[in-house]
């Protein structure tokens, strides 16, 4: 069964999560308080709604708490972010994720029930400055404060070489989670695997040893 997601406020990134989640193939209701952006939205999602989110009745009829998960990217009005995320909660809905202006938004929005918190434009620098700073990172996702996913181009000392050889998590303390090279991905490994020319592995640990890597 498809999950069904709701997306409260649809600006930059909003629009863009909803978007990216009917492209997958996820039943979206997208609710705003701007016609233009709903009108702009209505072919590409499943139900897209012009209502200001921050009344609970509208919520209600709605029907919000049959969603599996909703995503509060409310804008720069965080009193309205807050609010809504609020009665989101108290309507049952059972996952929230929210976006958050500052620390302090964070917390209080942690504090009244947000499930996860995101930081969006943070998060995306983070990512940037840590593709910068490598040549061989080509992207980063990050899982916690102290661990992350990685895919990190193979280093020319690991061609022709097994992983079984390479003993990558006792050498460098992370976990080989999938292969790539070009449009293949290979999530079945094995430690017979031999590292060739273009692979791309995904790799997951602490970020104390991915930077170490990051810099060979």
């Amino acid at each position: 069964m498809k999950k069904q997601f709701a997306v409260i406020g649809c600006g930059r990134f909003g629009t863009s999560v909803a978007t990216k989640l009917a492209e997958l193939g996820s039943e979206v209701m997208v609710v705003d308080k701007n016609e233009d952006v709903i009108q702009q939205l209505s072919d590409t999602v499943t139900y897209a709604v012009q209502a200001d989110a921050t009344d609970e009745n509208a919520l209600k009829s709605l029907g919000i708490r049959n969603f599996d998960v909703a995503i509060v990217t409310i804008g720069g009005d965080i009193q309205a972010s807050i609010l809504v995320t609020l009665m989101i909660k108290e309507l049952g809905v059972k996952h929230i994720i929210a976006k958050a202006q500052n620390d302090l938004h964070a917390k209080v929005l942690y504090r009244i029930g947000a499930d996860r918190v995101v930081f969006p434009e943070r998060e995306m620098g983070i990512r940037i400055a840590k593709n910068l700073i490598s040549d061989n990172i080509l992207d980063f996702i990050e899982l916690a404060p102290e661990y992350s996913i990685v895919e990190i181009i193979a280093l020319d000392e690991w061609l022709g070489k097994s992983l079984k050889e390479l003993n990558i998590r006792a050498q460098y303390g992370i976990n080989v989670m999938a292969i790539k090279n070009g449009l293949n991905i290979n999530i079945a490994i094995n430690a017979n695997e031999i590292i060739k020319n273009g692979d791309v592995l995904v790799v997951i640990g602490h970020n104390d040893d991915l930077n170490q890597l990051s810099h060979k």
